[in-house]
């Protein structure tokens, strides 16, 4: 399993980004939204958000799916620990995010495979498939391309 999270302050572009990537590669999407619906888990404090990554990485780890994309905030490093993604894309698109509860405490990821800095939907997919692409290479035809 290959699990790519994709991750920034709220209002970053995370779910219109992966939304978009999704309609490109054979894969199982977890999106935070949909999933704090489903369990009615709407505590953003710290405690909380840790306990959403560790949820996140137990639908990962439950998916019968190759590719797992998750989009969803992860706003501490333990956080993104715990869920253990195999590559990170940050959207760090803003410096305010939709909720200021995380405008002060988002950790910055030390280390992310590729960095979005513009809104603009058409060139970031346009940079996420290159970046798939070269991880195809190297993992012949994980990806699927439609």
């Amino acid at each position: 399993m290959l699990k790519i999270l994709v991750m920034g302050l709220p209002g970053s572009g995370k779910t219109t980004l992966t939304k978009e990537i999704k309609k490109k590669i054979k894969c199982h999407w977890l999106n935070a939204d949909k999933v704090r619906r489903k369990f009615k888990d709407w505590d953003f404090s710290k405690k909380g958000v840790l306990r959403q990554a560790r949820r996140m990485k137990q639908l990962a780890n439950k998916s019968r799916n190759k590719i797992i994309i998750a989009d969803f905030i992860c706003p501490y490093r333990e956080g993104r620990k715990i869920f253990n993604p195999d590559f990170i894309i940050w959207m760090d698109t803003i410096k305010k995010g939709r909720l200021s509860t995380f405008d002060k405490t988002f950790q910055n990821p030390k280390k992310f495979d590729l960095k979005i800095k513009t809104k603009n939907l058409r060139i970031n997919i346009s940079k996420v498939i290159k970046f798939l692409k070269k991880l195809e290479a190297k993992n012949k035809n994980i990806f699927n391309f439609s």
